[in-house]
């Protein structure tokens, strides 16, 4: 079975590609870029190609039976100058009108949880709750929605494509890393004087692999299932990492609203030091609805089960040691 995976330098895609390999698939990644050390070593086919350009899927798809498209710009500096729209929405009816022409057996579309409305939908979130089509919404997350009806444009014309939509997720392999990865970072070497106020729903990288491949054989062609975990305030979440490390947790917790006061020189650092702001309006955003939401759905039609929060940062820690990203 040949598979095809967009995204595959990415955390959930080095995972998902490593899952495969196990199960002796045969992968064929899609990369604009080396491959790097995500995927240094593993024995897959890669093919030079852009989501953003339909000419270059071609030769990816050719004999595929499934593709897991999970090739997305995340953002939380708003559009980039029309990168965000270009590779989510654009990308994602590019690769999902190749795989229908390709003959495809099954695409999975990997999407995200910010595809619903958090900031005004009622609680739980779940699949049926409102999406992020309100104007005051920000670009990835309008982006998310947006990509999800191109693909069901293919859809309506005959693509067997299922939706999935992971919350925030954490684990091992995020190698680049993530802003989490780099969150459990910082809390590890003590280089963050205070957390902020909030939280999120988590979820094990190594759930969502398996949120996909259930997506893969049991999701009903044209639905949505949510790969939630729990939540967990960021208070919370450190302290559970003092618990795994032995490291000591910041002590102050900056409330929500006076994190918004510091946005701009937030901003101004980041330009100054060209790096990504430590937090913006769209990363606090994201924290302050504390949703609820429900893998209700996931759980009964894929067999989605999450694992508990403190064996991921257990194995997070552990490979973060063997990476040799923990050394003072």
């Amino acid at each position: 079975m040949k598979t095809l995976i967009t995204g595959a330098s990415g955390h959930v895609g080095s995972n998902l590609t490593r899952h495969l390999l196990e199960e002796g698939r045969d992968v064929r990644v899609l990369t604009h870029r080396t491959t790097g050390p995500s995927l240094e070593g593993l024995e897959v086919e890669v093919v030079q190609g852009d989501v953003r350009v339909p000419e270059s899927l071609t030769q990816a798809m050719a004999g595929v039976e499934t593709v897991f498209h999970l090739a997305a710009c995340i953002s939380i500096t708003g559009g980039q100058g029309g990168k965000v729209k270009d590779i989510n929405v654009t990308g994602a009816r590019n690769v999902a009108e190749a795989a229908l022409k390709a003959g495809v057996r099954k695409m999975v579309h990997c999407s995200s949880i910010h595809a619903f409305d958090l900031m005004r939908a009622p609680q739980p979130i779940t699949e049926q709750s409102p999406r992020s089509e309100h104007p005051k919404n920000n670009a990835y997350d309008a982006s998310k929605y947006q990509g999800e009806l191109q693909v069901r444009e293919m859809i309506a014309k005959g693509l067997d494509a299922v939706i999935v939509n992971p919350t925030g997720v954490i684990g091992p392999h995020d190698y680049y890393p993530s802003r989490m990865g780099q969150v459990f970072l910082d809390l590890y070497h003590r280089r963050m004087p205070a957390v902020v106020a909030g939280g999120f729903d988590w979820v094990d990288v190594r759930d969502i692999v398996q949120g996909l491949l259930g997506a893969e054989r049991q999701g009903r062609t044209g639905e949505n299932y949510i790969l939630s975990g729990g939540f967990k305030s960021i208070r919370e979440l450190s302290i559970e990492v003092e618990k795994t490390t032995g490291v000591k947790t910041p002590k102050l917790e900056t409330p929500i609203g006076l994190a918004r006061v510091g946005v701009p020189f937030a901003r101004l650092w980041g330009s100054l030091t060209q790096s990504e702001p430590l937090f913006t309006q769209e990363a606090l955003d994201a924290l302050a609805p504390y949703p609820h939401v429900s893998h209700e759905k996931a759980t009964a039609e894929l067999d989605y089960q999450p694992r508990p929060l403190e064996n991921t940062l257990r194995d997070l820690y552990d490979w973060l040691e063997n990476q040799g990203s923990l050394a003072r």
